[in-house]
């Protein structure tokens, strides 16, 4: 037995050293990845707001006069129409104020025909020389004094009784009423905002543009508008307003995109309020070259691409000038034709030697929805990706 047992440990002993004897024979380490070849075309960008309906026309309206609000005969949501009466104030200061002026106005005017009949009389006696010229001025003064009364009378007669009519609120449009900010038994000042009405017909979308992005709103070519309750149907737009100066509070550009030809549907679809995204599409000037997102490398702050050549790969600093869905556009770095690594990037290392894998079969293309200002004017020596903001998919 202990004979046995020296037998194979001499067989194992001389079987590792004819191992050590042998020099291993290294395998280059080649590594599957996937890769497309670029190609430069002009793509279509889009910055995409959200925002609310709103109607074109929405008027703040108030009582003409001062006082207390004695009905209301609107609600929100009510429709109406023009010389609908939508609040009342109490009319009984306004009517007395009416009767004095009507009372002064009474009084003037007797006073108005009398001067005139007593001029009318010493014009005839002073053909006979009946009365003196200067008893005549005095006649003539006399009558210009009642006659000037009995207008100040009558203006007066007139402005209060505009006054007691002003005790009415009424529409001046048809519309909906959106919004009341006084109730029955509030006094309010005259011009003070009581009801607002929206006045029916055209519609449109308000969003806040990012300053960095208001060019490119301004030379979009089309504008698409999605309501939120309705993603599918998408409404023509066009811009009707665009705010010179940027909002106090939320430092945007106040856009306003108008509804244009909707469709009865559309039209029974869009209500105020609602929220909508606006969809500002824009051509670029020129080509780029589009890459997947996964194809970037981020090493130190700079971002990379791994670029095919002759079997091998090498790192590409690239300026990235927008993304589109899951697309970047690259504005420098890399040109059309080149083969560019898109999966498997945080594994590789410069100059290693890859195999390109056969393509997979295509997703169904992601919408873009996010944009970039220098991708529509000069390039700049550091562009940088600026997205939309507020996006309602």
């Amino acid at each position: 037995m202990r004979r046995f047992i020296f037998i194979v440990t001499g067989l194992a002993l001389a079987s590792v050293l004819a191992g050590c004897g042998r020099s291993e024979q290294k395998t280059e380490d080649i590594r599957p990845v996937r890769a497309i070849q670029l190609a430069a075309s002009q793509q279509q960008v889009t910055a995409e707001y959200s925002g609310n309906v709103q109607a074109r026309v929405e008027s703040q309206l108030g009582f003409r006069v001062g006082g207390k609000i004695q009905t209301r005969k609107v609600d929100v949501g009510s429709l109406v129409k023009p010389g609908q009466v939508l609040m009342q104030l109490d009319p009984q200061d306004l009517r007395l104020a009416q009767a004095q002026a009507e009372a002064s106005f009474k009084s003037a005017k007797s006073n108005f025909e009398l001067a005139e009949f007593e001029l009318k009389r010493y014009q005839e006696l002073r053909k006979t020389n009946a009365i003196s010229q200067s008893a005549m001025d005095a006649k003539n003064t006399a009558f210009e004094s009642a006659k000037a009364s009995f207008e100040q009378a009558q203006a007066v007669f007139k402005t209060q009784s505009n006054q007691a009519a002003y005790a009415s609120l009424t529409s001046d449009v048809e519309g909906v009423v959106t919004a009341i900010n006084a109730e029955v038994g509030q006094v309010v000042a005259a011009g003070s905002p009581v009801v607002q009405v929206a006045k029916a017909g055209e519609l449109e979308v308000v969003v806040g543009i990012p300053e960095n992005n208001v060019d490119v709103v301004k030379r979009a070519t089309k504008i698409e508008i999605r309501l939120w309750a309705n993603p599918k149907e998408i409404i023509n737009g066009k811009i009707r307003e665009l705010s010179p100066v940027a909002d106090a509070a939320t430092r945007t550009f106040i856009a306003k995109v108008s509804i244009i030809d909707p469709t009865p549907k559309q039209t029974a679809l869009v209500k105020l309020g609602m929220t909508a995204a606006v969809q500002f599409l824009v051509n670029t000037p020129g080509a780029f070259v589009k890459v997947p997102l996964t194809a970037l490398y981020q090493e130190k702050g700079v971002t990379s691409v791994w670029v095919v050549e002759k079997g091998a790969v090498k790192l590409v600093p690239v300026q990235i000038g927008g993304v589109s869905g899951n697309d970047v556009l690259l504005t420098s770095g890399v040109v059309a034709g080149q083969t560019v690594v898109t999966a498997g990037v945080h594994v590789l290392n410069p100059g290693q030697r890859v195999s390109i894998l056969p393509p997979e079969p295509k997703p169904a293309p992601a919408e873009p929805y996010l944009t970039s200002q220098n991708l529509l004017a000069p390039q700049s020596a550091n562009p940088t990706v600026v997205q939309s903001q507020g996006a309602v998919k």
